[in-house]
């Protein structure tokens, strides 16, 4: 049996699903960002946590689906396996967290 970290992100696209063909598997990607909210009770304000961004890669049908509905600045719901990716960049190795989409939706609370 395989393991995996799954996990749901609710967040805003943070850019357009870009549509890819590899290898005759339809695929796309996207980044979701979240960002926390909470009450601070010393300053009687709402304030926000830092940002993380979440790259979304989904294969298939998902990946049709996701290309031809989802659009940067709405709110989505992603459920899949975390994974980090490595590239190398002109200022050396980076790393950044992946999300394999096992299904991704509207946040309808919104």
């Amino acid at each position: 049996m395989r393991k995996a970290a799954t996990v749901t992100v609710t967040g805003w696209v943070g850019s357009t699903p870009r549509e890819v063909t590899g290898d005759g598997v339809p695929f796309t990607s996207f980044r979701v960002t979240v960002q926390d909210r909470r009450f601070d009770a010393r300053t009687g304000e709402w304030a926000d946590g830092p940002t993380e961004w979440f790259t979304v890669k989904a294969f298939r049908d998902l990946a049709i689906n996701v290309a031809e509905s989802i659009r940067k600045g709405e709110p989505v719901v992603v459920t899949g396996r975390l994974r980090t990716d490595v590239w190398q960049s002109d200022k050396g190795q980076q790393a950044g967290f992946v999300i394999e989409a096992d299904a991704v939706g509207h946040d309808l609370a919104w």
